[in-house]
């Protein structure tokens, strides 16, 4: 903050407000990271549950797929696979946590009814088995992505609240208050100045 070589009391006074403004920005922000940091915790939690249930559920589907090859044929496998009816549609909207924008991942029809897989009342139970296990792991793989954009982006907002603090705590409100002090003592000493100008003046006239 530039200063006048003589500062003034209102100078002093909008010094002081910005202070005070300062300081409830920072406590605002304390408050919004600690909201945050909570938040992302959560996240993570579930992000580590999903990706165990993912690695688990991709692991058996390519079990019933190996099980279903040897049962049947690569080709009929393939050719049931293309004649699959009502692929599903997804949906990207947003949900707001703590002011952040993270992903919200919505479809229909992944998990499909037994006629609705190609010519369905032609598969076998292995065929049948290997579908569904493998329209469980896409519905994961959505909630999975979800979750770890979302994790992304709290941790970005985290760090840019953080950077935020620390500029408030350790420059913008230590500046400030070194200004505040400076002109403190600045009023003081024109103040006694003009104490003693008017004695001497009044010394004078005498």
């Amino acid at each position: 903050m530039s200063l006048k070589v003589k500062p003034t009391r209102s100078e002093l006074i909008k010094l002081k407000r910005r202070i005070k403004l300062a300081n409830s920005g920072y406590n605002l922000l304390k408050k919004k990271r600690d909201g945050l940091i909570l938040d992302f915790f959560e996240v993570l939690k579930k992000a580590k549950t999903i990706r165990t249930e993912l690695t688990e559920a991709f692991l058996g589907a390519q079990n019933k797929i190996n099980i279903a090859r040897v049962l049947e044929t690569d080709l009929k496998i393939k050719s049931i696979a293309m004649a699959l009816k009502n692929r599903p549609e997804i949906q990207l909207e947003t949900k707001n946590i703590m002011g952040v924008k993270v992903p919200k991942i919505e479809a229909t029809e992944i998990q499909k009814k037994f006629t609705n897989r190609g010519p369905g009342y032609f598969n076998s139970a292995a065929i049948s088995e290997t579908a569904s296990a493998y329209e469980k792991v896409v519905e994961m793989i959505m909630v999975a992505a979800e979750v770890e954009v979302s994790l992304r982006k709290l941790l970005q907002e985290i760090e840019k609240t953080k950077r935020r603090v620390n500029a408030l705590e350790y420059v913008v409100i230590p500046d400030m208050e070194k200004t505040q002090g400076f002109i403190t003592l600045r009023l003081e000493e024109m103040e006694r100045e003009n104490v003693f100008r008017l004695k001497h003046i009044k010394k004078l006239s005498c």
